[in-house]
């Protein structure tokens, strides 16, 4: 009897279902009341940023069910014949003329010649198009040119990336009008104007729309015009990168329009003007000194200062649109210029920490052969091939049209995350060397300024607990943003019926994760239709397990925590990392073919897949501990882990193959380095480390010869350049061996040497030093 009342039960819900005036009425009509009523409410500023770019890639995660097709149809980044050029002459030659210790330490700034070089060769117009005088290369070739200069000096590379990034000539390209752009981005491309950003002050960070800075609108004199109807700025900004040296200031402000000189509105919003740092009332205050950078940075104030409105970027048009102008030029522009830096720092510290654990020696071995080294020099291998993936492949999209800002937001995130890891790790392997600063050491100054490429564009705590899956499950998922619209329209009949349709196709999207998340659990997975071949199908397929269980959990958090979610940034941070490797796994994927599938580049592919997939795993299981419905998430976590965790992290017998790539002169750590700066100056502090790499390889095999003949007895015990000449009389070695061994001996010496200072000299009264 029983089981005919639940059959009965099952047919009468489907034909409930399959009726929509009936399904509106009793099924969608009570959770739409419920859910209108429990919908958080948006201020404008966070619907401005949830708006801001589109979606690419992470839309697909969301999904569950990712078409790899679109991953794959996507073109490898290249560079044109000009921007190589460029890159090998312009960036070449500026990163040869950047003395980092001189830049930090002597000048805290860029010398006269360096900034005269950076203006004559339009670095500061990377960006702006051939007609008004820039260089309009693609954002590949941006990330290229400021991956390269960060590998010399961060200074240097603030300088040249902020101009091209978040500021005025990103901003005029996209909202300005014809008359400011003929009169500004020439100029700007030229170094003629320097440009800064105003936007943090000391009462608004990333809250923007706390900021106190105000616009009036009203009348004043200007240029000999007694009424002139314009704006009365009053302001006070801190942290502004080139402030202290701009020449125009891009300013961002609360304009209220209290006489209605404008509208009818009051509170116009935020916006955004272009002045000149010569106007009177502002006050380009001193430098601060962030963590030993030389770049220019600084606070500066307003002081009732009247701007005609023609000043306001877009003009009139654009008055109260600043933060989504802002949102949307970070959708792109926070993919670039931090990711690239954070690249180059991490290609130079895997580079030049790897040819130190070569070069120097403990109990007789390069300290590169010690277990503990090892692990390290694979870890920095794998996350810095991990986040160049990353680079290229977002920038292809971006060079594609995309404008995906939560990826944006991603590679912001992860990529000086990475940054941090890889230049920590350098600095244990260093040891004193690293931790003495001088003109000698290659690592300090990078290991000072991390914390910069932390913080700046929307800090890393903040991006991960707030931004990536807090805009992600609205702007990426399949149904959020057209069941919160339709919540939020005014009309109740039209909404419910617009609601209506988008639920049932949303439970309809749930229950197929369901049903597949089972399938892939018990083993389905392995009959999935995933492209790849024998060394990348099986990571193809966990990750589209993977995104079937990370669609299944955000909807169940959607659905049990509804707007709470927004305040769970504990558990939104966990979301944003599933998602996060989840992307970063995906483009190691694409990296790998798009660089032609070397069979010598698979030991960093197979590390970066599974430490990626284990994260994501890992990420995954926390969210289902931190869900409050706590017993429907763990059947949940049943469902879909049946039969235990399919990922493990990258295991020990990968870790030897993986340091050695750093430890040996090849294609593949060439290949994995590619872009940076580098010479063989036996002067210069990284030249003398590859020159030494070199000397100490080429000797290798003399050294060996030498320690078989102290094994053999032919040979006494000691150290081996003491032993040359008795080495030369049993004819052990040649001659020509010996001057190797010596050689390589003494590149060695240098290379490990470290900087020592008289006291008056790190007081600023000589500038002289000892090595």
């Amino acid at each position: 009897m029983s089981k005919l009342v639940l059959l009965v039960m099952i047919i009468g819900l489907a034909g409930l279902l399959g009726l929509p005036p009936l399904r509106r009425r009793f099924l969608s009509r009570p959770l739409f009341t419920k859910m209108r009523k429990s919908l958080p409410p948006m201020s404008q500023t966070e619907r401005e940023a949830l708006e801001a770019g589109n979606t690419w890639w992470d839309a697909e995660l969301f999904t569950g069910k990712p078409d790899w097709h679109k991953l794959k149809e996507l073109p490898a980044a290249r560079l044109s014949e000009e921007e190589q050029a460029y890159l090998d002459g312009p960036v070449e030659t500026l990163c040869a003329l950047l003395n980092d210790w001189d830049i930090t330490h002597t000048r805290r700034d860029l010398p006269p010649e360096v900034w005269d070089y950076i203006k004559q060769h339009k670095f500061c117009g990377i960006i702006i198009p051939k007609h008004y005088g820039g260089l309009e290369f693609s954002e590949f070739a941006h990330s290229q040119i400021v991956m390269k200069i960060a590998s010399r000096s961060t200074s240097a590379a603030v300088t040249v990336m902020v101009p091209n990034s978040l500021g005025p000539a990103k901003l005029l390209l996209a909202y300005g009008t014809e008359k400011q752009k003929d009169h500004y981005l020439p100029r700007l491309a030229t170094g003629e104007e320097i440009p800064a950003f105003a936007l943090t002050g000391p009462q608004a960070g990333s809250d923007a729309g706390a900021m106190p800075d105000t616009g009036i609108v009203c009348h004043g004199a200007f240029e000999g015009k007694e009424r002139v109807l314009g704006i009365r700025l009053n302001w006070e900004k801190r942290y502004i990168t080139l402030g202290p040296v701009a020449t125009v200031l891009g300013l961002a402000f609360k304009l209220y329009d209290p006489e209605h000189l404008l509208g009818e509105d009051d509170d116009i919003g935020i916006t955004v003007a272009l002045i000149p740092t010569n106007t009177p009332g502002i006050a380009i205050g001193k430098r601060h000194f962030p963590l030993d950078s030389a770049f220019q940075n600084g606070p500066n104030w307003g002081k009732d200062v009247f701007i005609p409105l023609d000043w306001i970027i877009g003009g009139k048009a654009q008055v109260g649109q600043g933060w989504k102008m802002l949102m949307q030029s970070l959708a792109t522009g926070r993919a670039i210029s931090l990711p690239a830096l954070s690249v180059g720092a991490a290609k130079f510290i895997c580079r030049n920490t790897g040819a130190y654990a070569r070069i120097r020696t403990q109990f007789n071995l390069p300290i590169g052969a010690f277990e503990g080294i090892e692990e390290v020099l694979a870890r920095m291998a794998g996350t810095a091939y991990l986040m160049d993936a990353a680079r290229q492949v977002t920038c292809a999209a971006l060079d594609e049209g995309q404008k995906p800002a939560v990826i944006s937001a991603i590679l912001k995130y992860q990529l000086t995350e990475g940054m941090r890891r890889i230049i920590n790790d350098g600095m244990d392997i260093q040891g004193g060397s690293g931790i003495c600063l001088g003109p000698s050491n290659f690592i300090g100054r990078l290991y000072q300024v991390i914390p910069v490429g932390i913080t700046v564009e929307g800090a890393n705590i903040l991006t991960r607990t707030m931004m990536i899956f807090g805009q992600g499950s609205v702007r990426c998922h399949p149904f959020i943003q057209s069941e919160m619209n339709a919540l939020n329209d005014p009309d109740p009949t039209a909404a419910l019926h617009a609601f209506d349709a988008v639920l049932w196709r949303h439970i309809g999207f749930f229950l197929n994760n369901l049903g597949r998340g089972f399938w892939f659990g018990l083993g389905g997975v392995k009959l999935a239709s995933t492209p790849g071949d024998k060394n990348t199908r099986r990571y193809y397929r966990q990750l589209t397990r993977l995104s079937t269980g990370f669609a299944l959990a955000a909807d169940f958090a959607l659905l049990t925590l509804g707007g709470q979610l927004k305040r769970k940034e504990r558990l939104s941070g966990r979301f944003a990392d599933v998602l996060s490797f989840l992307y970063l796994c995906s483009c190691a994927l694409k990296h790998f073919e798009n660089q032609g599938s070397h069979p010598d580049d698979l030991p960093l592919l197979h590390w970066a897949c599974r430490y990626s997939l284990y994260r994501a795993q890992q990420s995954l299981l926390a969210v289902f501990h931190m869900l409050p419905a706590r017993i429907p998430a763990l059947l949940l976590r049943a469902l879909l882990f049946p039969l235990g965790r399919p990922c493990a992290p990258p295991p020990d017998k990968q870790v030897g193959p993986l340091a050695q790539l750093l430890l040996e002169d090849s294609p593949v750590r060439d290949r994995l380095t590619a872009g940076i700066y580098s010479n063989e100056n036996p002067l210069d502090a990284t030249g003398r480390i590859e020159t030494a790499f070199k000397a100490v390889l080429q000797a290798a095999p003399i050294e060996t010869k030498l320690h078989n003949a102290q094994k053999q007895g032919l040979l006494r015990k000691g150290v081996l350049p003491g032993l040359l000449q008795e080495a030369l009389q049993a004819d052990i070695i040649t001659e020509a061996e010996a001057d190797l061994i010596n050689q390589a001996e003494q590149a060695r010496l240098l290379a490990i040497s470290v900087d020592d200072f008289l006291p008056e000299q790190l007081t600023g009264t000589k500038s002289g030093i000892n090595v």
